[in-house]
C-alpha cells in the first residue's frame, strides 16, 4: 500500500521523481514485476483485475532511467532498459536470440525460442514462446501456453485504463496469430493459424443452428479459425475478416496431445 501511494503521488506530480524515495519506489515496483510479486493484471473473483498503479510505475521508470550503450560483439544496443539475466537460476531455457526485458516476469520451465518479451509482461510456468513470437508490454500469458512461431501478442501501457491482452492457462495460439487491444483468450482455447483478434473482431460460434457472436473474448476450450462475413459498403459488398468457433476441445483427450491435435481433429492446419 505504501508503494502504491508513492507511485500515485509521483504520477500526479512528476517533480517528486527527483526525490530518491519516489524514484526508488518506481524501481522497487519494476523489481517486483520482474520477479512476479506484482503484476499489471491478476485473476479476480470474476474475470481479471487491472492494477493501474503498476502501469504508472512502468511508464515513470522510462523517465528515470538513463540511456546507455552496451555491446555484445558484434551487436551494440543503446536503450534505457536492461535485459533479463540468470536464466539458469530462474529455471528458464532461453535459446539465442531470445530477448526479454528487465521488468518482465518469466516463470519456471518456460522455453524462449528466438523471441521478444517486453517490460511488464508475465509469461507463466511451462509456457513455450516459439520462434519470432512477441509478447507485448503488460501482456499476461498463463501456464502451459504454446505461442507458435510468429505470434504477435499486443502490448499496452496507455491509456492507463486499457486492459492488456490475456492468454489464460493451457491455450494454444497457432502460427502467425495476432491478439491485440486487450482481448482475453480463455482457458485452454485453441486458435488456428492466422487468426486475428481485436476488440472489434467478430468471434462467431457456428457450431449451433444459429450463429452466436462474441467480441473481445474467446470462450474457454473453443477451437477457432479465421473466417469472413459479408458486409455492405458504398462501393459494394465485400468480405470482412472474423474468427469462427468451429468446436470445442475434447475433455477425453490428454491435454498435451490435444494441444497438438485439437485443430487436426477439425482438419485445420496449425
Amino acid at each position: 500500500m505504501e508503494l502504491k501511494n508513492l507511485i500515485g503521488a509521483a504520477w500526479k506530480d512528476r517533480d517528486l521523481l527527483k526525490t530518491e524515495a519516489y524514484a526508488e519506489a518506481v524501481r522497487q515496483v519494476i523489481k517486483m514485476t520482474d520477479d512476479g510479486r506484482v503484476r499489471v493484471a491478476e485473476p479476480a473473483h470474476e474475470g481479471w483485475k487491472l492494477n493501474e498503479w503498476v502501469k504508472q510505475a512502468i511508464l515513470m521508470y522510462f523517465s528515470i532511467q538513463p540511456m546507455r550503450t552496451w555491446s555484445i560483439e558484434p551487436f551494440e544496443f543503446f536503450d534505457k532498459m536492461s535485459l533479463k539475466k540468470n536464466y539458469q537460476e530462474l529455471g528458464v531455457r532461453a535459446v539465442p536470440h531470445a530477448v526479454a526485458r528487465y521488468g518482465a516476469h518469466i516463470g519456471k520451465n518456460v522455453v524462449l525460442m528466438p523471441s521478444y518479451v517486453n517490460i511488464g509482461a508475465l509469461v507463466d510456468e511451462g509456457t513455450m514462446v516459439d520462434t519470432w513470437a512477441t509478447v507485448g508490454s503488460c501482456a499476461q500469458i498463463g501456464k502451459g501456453v504454446h505461442l507458435s512461431g510468429g505470434v504477435g501478442i499486443g502490448g499496452v501501457l496507455e491509456p492507463l485504463q486499457a486492459s492488456p491482452v490475456i492468454i489464460e492457462d493451457g491455450c494454444f495460439i497457432g502460427s502467425r496469430c495476432i491478439v491485440v487491444e486487450g482481448v482475453i483468450v480463455e482457458k485452454e482455447a485453441v486458435l488456428g493459424a492466422n487468426v486475428v483478434l481485436t476488440q472489434s473482431t467478430k468471434i462467431i460460434d457456428v457450431t449451433g443452428q444459429v450463429p452466436v457472436e462474441h467480441r473481445g473474448r474467446v470462450p474457454s476450450r473453443s477451437v477457432v479459425i479465421p473466417g469472413t462475413y459479408e458486409k455492405e459498403f458504398p462501393a459494394g459488398k465485400y468480405g470482412v475478416s472474423c474468427a469462427l468457433i468451429i468446436g470445442q476441445r475434447k475433455h477425453s483427450t490428454d491435454l498435451k496431445t490435444s494441444l497438438n491435435n485439437a485443430l487436426r481433429e477439425f482438419n485445420v492446419g496449425i
